[in-house]
């Protein structure tokens, strides 16, 4: 009797540790499968099956057992090296390292299809790779980051960061230049300037109910217990849609400073700007703001100055959803996969913020600098470090597509940011 219920104990032992077992190998088969030790698809740690291609099937990496093949076009290959990743995977959210399980294409009942049948497992990525080169190309010289993506689908069209390299050649990881492997859309943060008044705008909507019968006066300055908000020149007399299209920084200061603290801090969080998005198995960094109850400091905040760190990608969701009346996809990278429809903001807020951001361009950027376009935008100017020339900031969006452009240590945001805009949003209507 004792010898069998030893055996009866020991047959429940197997049974629950199978069931733990096969729990864990469908949960994480796919990670195991992809671990570089797995020979069937990798070679001396380096993966050797798959080949992704963009949207309109243009190659952008191909894994054999001999090496990693990029695209022919070099403007293409430094373009979509943050999105597909160099041979080394130093970039950890690129689609050749975090979404390697999906290139080997495991599956739960088959293990890995890396040999010999299925070597060639093919990803089609949302990317534009022309749309890519473009934004690149625009760029010019100075570093800085292009996202797009199409609010309606979700479909990321373009995600272009600088510093980049050319992955066909050889390079020492240790030796490049400083960034080369942060894809900036995703897992930066960044002062955002004046942009971030698309925030305190939709706040005071909100928030203030006799906002649009209202009017300040720029003097050029404004104080707040004996210190000064400034401005770069006197904006005068302005109504609600003027001091967003003035960018007053003194206005928007005195806004903020009326709502308080608790309002922008809820406001923030609404719009998604302090947590992360899914893009395939892969999250963004999250924002982070400091609203100060310091009355100087809480005002600067409120300008899109001070503390405030913002995701990019984050920004272009924020975008889109107020192209879609409150409500934007979620981004993916994968052209399988699908998005849901996440819900920023109330519809009329989102209505009046796109009739003033198309209004910026109509009254300040020129609409004649984008033509055909109908574009909303806002630009901003972040300033930096004390001497350094601030980042150009420019966000918005054309019909599906929203977008948010940062041209690092450029200037003026609408002057220098605004050009690029212009470039990628016409090459996606070709």
């Amino acid at each position: 009797e004792g010898r069998a219920l030893l055996c009866l104990a020991l047959a429940i032992t197997l049974i629950v540790g199978l069931g733990i077992f096969v729990g864990r190998l469908v949960r994480d088969g796919e990670d195991w499968a992809s671990f570089y030790a797995n020979t069937h698809v990798y070679n001396e740690g380096h993966l050797a099956v798959g080949t992704v291609y963009d949207r309109n099937g243009v190659l952008l990496l191909e894994n054999t057992s001999e090496t990693t093949y990029y695209s022919d076009d070099a403007g293409i290959r430094r373009s979509t090296l943050h999105v597909v990743g160099d041979p080394a995977q130093n970039i950890a959210t690129a689609v050749n390292y975090a979404m390697s399980g999906k290139i080997i294409g495991y599956n739960f009942v088959t293990g890995t299809k890396g040999v010999p049948l299925y070597s060639q497992r093919k990803l089609n990525l949302t990317i534009d790779a022309h749309v890519s080169k473009a934004a690149y190309d625009a760029l010019g010289y100075r570093d800085g980051f292009v996202g797009v993506y199409n609010w309606k689908t979700g479909e990321i069209l373009c995600m272009v960061s600088k510093p980049s390299l050319d992955p066909s050649f050889s390079y020492d990881s240790a030796e490049v230049e400083e960034g080369v492997f942060i894809n900036k859309v995703l897992s930066s943060t960044a002062t955002p300037g004046s942009t971030f008044k698309l925030v305190t705008t939709a706040a005071a909507i909100e928030n203030i109910p006799d906002i649009n019968q209202r009017t300040f006066t720029c003097t050029g300055s404004y104080e707040i217990e004996g210190e000064k908000i400034t401005c770069p020149e006197v904006h005068g007399t302005m109504d609600f849609y003027g001091m967003l299209s003035n960018s007053c920084n003194c206005a928007y200061g005195a806004l903020t400073i009326e709502m308080g603290a608790d309002v922008m801090s809820e406001m923030t969080e609404s719009l998604g700007l302090t947590a992360a998005y899914n893009i395939d198995g892969v999250e963004n960094k999250v924002g982070t703001f400091n609203f100060d109850t310091y009355s100087i400091n809480l005002a600067w905040a409120g300008i899109g100055q001070f503390e405030d760190q913002i995701n990019p990608l984050s920004m272009m969701v924020y975008m889109g959803a107020i192209a879609g009346d409150g409500t934007g996809a979620e981004p993916h990278l994968l052209t399988k996969s699908s998005s849901k429809q996440v819900k920023l903001l109330e519809s009329a807020t989102a209505l009046q913020l796109k009739e003033m951001m198309r209004n910026n361009v109509i009254a300040n950027y020129g609409d004649s600098n984008y033509p055909g376009l109908e574009l909303h935008a806002k630009s901003g100017t972040a300033e930096g470090a004390k001497g350094e020339t601030p980042d150009a900031w420019f966000c918005g969006f054309s019909g599906e597509y929203a977008f948010v452009i940062c041209v690092e240590n450029g200037g003026y945001g609408s002057s220098v940011a605004g050009p690029v805009a212009n470039r990628v949003l016409q090459e996606l209507q070709q």
